[in-house]
């Protein structure tokens, strides 16, 4: 998990990964869409997590979602796989 959270990509990697201007990574890291790791100098380091949630914010710009709706349902979809993860968690615990 991790190496999954760990930031490795520079902000114009990420940008390309994604199909997306430079500036918009920006503007979703001021929303608190994203939150990229930063080296001591200030530098930028997206995850393959942080990928992975571009390509999210991407997906539900497409289907019509203002800057707005997306944080909700993101934040959502993060309390749903905790939610998910407390589950299986109790779950593992009990014993038939």
């Amino acid at each position: 998990m991790a190496e999954r959270t760990r930031g490795v990509f520079a902000i114009s990697v990420a940008a390309e990964m994604v199909a997306m201007q430079i500036q918009n990574l920006r503007v979703y890291e001021r929303r608190g869409l994203v939150d990229p790791d930063r080296t001591a100098g200030g530098t930028r380091l997206y995850s393959p997590a942080d990928i992975e949630r571009l390509h999210r914010i991407r997906e539900l710009l497409a289907e019509g979602l203002n800057l707005a709706g997306i944080a909700q349902v993101l934040r959502l979809e993060d309390r749903v796989r905790r939610l998910e993860g407390e589950v299986d968690r109790l779950r593992g615990r009990r014993t038939p």
